[in-house]
């Protein structure tokens, strides 16, 4: 609630205090403000840039899955099972593991009572589908837009409860105790409120920070990630908070007008892949110069729907990676644009405007006949399969039934992160960094998991605080006495800052091109030398930035910190790129380590890349940690995977431990 104004450096600040603050508005943090809620912890606020910019309410895929526990008759399965699947990946916890697949079903039922219309059988068995990485028929959908369903449902349920809610506050600092490493609050923008007197700032004093920003989406160039969103990782990493796996993200072919996955169906339909020079002439079917038959063409294609992200695992044999790795020879190398032509089949399989069946493998050719889509064109393909997925690009003034689609190999999601414990509990204590902006996920990951691991975590963070953090914020002068000289630190920086209402700003002239930069450098592509001559140029934007970055009008404020944002985040993310290289870790994931001794190769052209998969270090979790007090300096360390817990959970000893709460101990 609002507790009055504070003055410092004679500017006159807000301040409002809560047990919790719940930052951001994506799936994540709306289910932890409403768990938080059901619990018993009623003293909470929202925080959000805007409730409608984030990841889970604006993007999607053909068919966007929600992964959990599998329901159906003619799947065996247990959360231990589930467990496995995850932690197999590589370098993932199996005590979280656990934790995301015991709580999967939970968190699932929860979605399907509040109205998220996941689909069930005739007996009321939520059945699913196979996904990448999973074994079982674990997956479920709601079409393309799941994460939007579950993010409008949940904020029916936060505005139902009556919640605050404070929109457009950009938050710009973790304000801690020091001494303790405890989070103590928040130092915000209020966006709608920005002049020169106060800036907007607005302060938090709080008891616990639950942190669901979205992973740190304004990272590359090729992204995504929807352009209303940025991520707020690097504030978290300036406060003190560790991170882990920040190597690992997933990189897959999507639409750059519009930014949407091309997985599944999209693929499956077997479109036609074009590049053109810079004026859309000079077209060719590039595709054609690597594939030795129109078979291994196909296959590669058809199988893209079901392995969307790139997997360097995946190049060698015709492997549906292939297909990504020619697209970034294409527009990396070569400079050229890539369009999906939906209109046409491929030219090496089209016999009389129609696709020559005979020329498919067998699993593709099953699909299509047991999918009823054995039709002459790739948009004729979609229409059968997945009508949904042309009217998302109608509805985006993107005809696909008409005009090409230009596309591009693009970051999709982190699978590293802030760190957590079983709780979600930062080494920042009373921090909860949840949702994307948590670290938990590995090297490799089943389709869905995400957002799985965006609803068990909320949730427990919740629990924990509704049963370890009920405390009021500390008293306002103790908190301004430990907190003055961060608050401090983000005025000056500022007033650092250059307003010239006659200059034209440059402040996105320096995000777009850093973004360029780590698209080309670190991306799903590294190299060593490469890095390590690019890395420099980040650290040096960073420490001048105040000398280097001037704005037009003060309004413009946010997006100084967006990207002041990203520049810690990206120096965070190819530090530990490198350090990885260094300590001799292979291609793994989604990404491939140029080596020149490796023991794999692809070949284009005169062109060879070598690469080797055998040191994957699958055992070990890097973990990140940053400081910037005089300087700015990265350092990591090397931790084992913890296996999953093997118990023996007898009903009697669990009863008793939770009935004392030492299951929180």
């Amino acid at each position: 609630m609002y507790k009055g104004t504070i003055t410092i450096n004679n500017i006159p600040i807000k301040v409002y205090e809560y047990n919790t603050v719940v930052v951001g508005s994506g799936a994540a943090s709306l289910n932890a403000a409403d768990a938080l809620y059901k619990l018993g912890q009623k003293d909470i606020a929202l925080v959000t840039e805007g409730m409608n910019r984030g990841t889970s309410r604006n993007t999607g895929s053909d068919k966007q899955t929600y992964y959990k526990q599998s329901t159906s008759i003619k799947d065996a399965d247990s959360p231990f099972k589930m467990a496995q699947t995850l932690f197999n990946g590589g370098a993932m916890h199996g005590d979280i593991a656990l934790v995301e697949a015991a709580l999967s079903l939970k968190s699932f039922y929860k979605l399907i009572e509040i109205g998220v219309p996941f689909p069930h059988d005739t007996y009321g068995q939520y059945v699913g589908y196979m996904t990448d990485h999973d074994e079982n028929s674990r997956a479920s959908s709601v079409g393309p837009l799941t994460s939007k369903y579950m993010t409008e449902r949940l904020e029916d349920q936060v505005r139902r409860n009556g919640t605050d809610i404070f929109d457009r506050f950009l938050v710009i600092a973790i304000l801690k105790d020091e001494d303790k490493e405890e989070a103590l609050g928040l130092l915000t923008l209020d966006i709608r409120s920005m002049d020169e007197n106060n800036y907007g700032l607005t302060l938090f004093n709080c008891r616990n920070i639950v942190y669901g920003t979205g992973g740190p989406a304004s990272t590359y160039y090729s992204s995504v990630f929807p352009k209303s969103q940025s991520g707020a990782t690097g504030i978290a990493l300036e406060a003190g908070a560790k991170a882990n796996n920040l190597t690992e993200w997933q990189y897959g072919i999507a639409s750059t007008k519009f930014r949407w996955n091309l997985s599944g169906t999209y693929q499956q339909v077997i479109p036609r892949y074009v590049s053109t020079d810079k004026h859309m002439k000079d077209e060719r079917e590039f595709l054609d110069d690597y594939f030795e038959n129109p078979t291994d063409l196909l296959n590669a294609i058809f199988l893209k729907g079901y392995q969307w992200p790139f997997d360097s695992r995946k190049l060698t044999n015709n492997g549906s990676s292939m297909i990504d790795f020619l697209i970034y020879v294409e527009t990396q190398i070569k400079g050229r644009r890539v369009f999906l032509d939906f209109t046409k089949n491929p030219s090496c399989a089209s016999f009389d405007g129609s696709l020559d069946f005979n020329l498919l493998g067998n699993e593709a050719y099953e699909y299509l006949k047991n999918s009823n889509a054995l039709l002459p064109t790739p948009i004729e393909r979609l229409e059968k399969m997945n009508p949904l997925s042309i009217e998302l690009y109608k509805n985006n003034n993107i005809d696909i039934t008409k005009e090409y689609l230009e596309i591009d190999v693009c970051a999709q999601h982190q699978n590293g992160g802030l760190l957590g414990n079983i709780w979600w509990e930062s080494n920042l204590k009373h921090f909860f960094p949840v949702g994307e902006a948590n670290g938990t996920l590995g090297i490799y990951r089943p389709g869905g998991s995400a957002l799985n691991s965006t609803q068990v975590g909320s949730y427990r963070a919740a629990e924990y605080i509704t049963n370890r953090y009920r405390d009021k914020p500390i008293d306002i002068n103790e908190f301004l006495l430990k907190t003055n000289q961060q608050i401090l630190k983000k005025i000056d920086l500022i007033k650092m800052i250059k307003v010239d209402n006659n200059k034209e700003s440059n402040i996105l002239e320096l995000r777009d091109s850093l973004q360029k930069e780590m698209s080309r450098v670190g991306s799903f592509i590294r190299e060593k030398d490469e890095i390590e001559g690019s890395l420099p140029k980040f650290e040096k934007a960073l420490l001048e930035f105040t000398d280097i970055v001037h704005i037009q009008d003060i309004k413009e404020l946010p997006t100084v910190f967006r990207v002041y944002d990203m520049l810690i985040t990206q120096i965070a993310i190819l530090s530990a790129i490198l350090e990885y290289i260094k300590k001799g870790g292979d291609s793994r994931g989604s990404y491939l380590v140029s080596n020149d001794n490796g023991s794999c190769e692809v070949k284009i052209g005169e062109r060879v890349w070598k690469f080797s998969l055998e040191n994957d270090f699958r055992e070990k979790i890097c973990e990140t940690k940053v400081r910037l007090n005089n300087g700015f300096d990265v350092s990591h360390s090397w931790v084992d995977v913890r296996p999953i817990p093997k118990y023996d959970s007898w009903f009697e000893n669990v009863w008793e431990d939770y009935r004392l709460k030492r299951i929180f101990d």
